[in-house]
């Protein structure tokens, strides 16, 4: 299902929240975190479930970045960070506040 609302621009004072109409969780089956929505399922890797762990709806893309940055101090994430959650967005994964 994509994102009716591509055209948001993604800004580091952008809050994203997991969409209503999905769910992240963990599932032990396929060993790994996952999306679930109605059509499906997406297998996440670790480095997209650490980002989605974030999109709670409070944190902004900053404190994201940031709070990433605490976890892995020598890697340059802005971008990665950046691109994975405007695929997410325009997959219909997250939702901006």
């Amino acid at each position: 299902m994509l994102n009716d609302d591509v055209n948001e621009k993604l800004t580091l004072e952008t809050i994203p929240t997991i969409a209503p109409s999905h769910r992240f969780q963990w599932e032990e089956v396929q060993d790994c975190h996952v999306i679930l929505y109605p059509e499906g399922m997406v297998k996440l890797g670790n480095s997209s479930a650490e980002i989605l762990k974030l999109c709670d709806g409070e944190n902004d893309v900053s404190a994201i970045i940031n709070k990433l940055q605490q976890l892995y101090p020598d890697a340059e994430l802005d971008n990665d960070v950046n691109k994975f959650l405007e695929v997410a967005h325009e997959n219909g994964w997250i939702k901006y506040k």
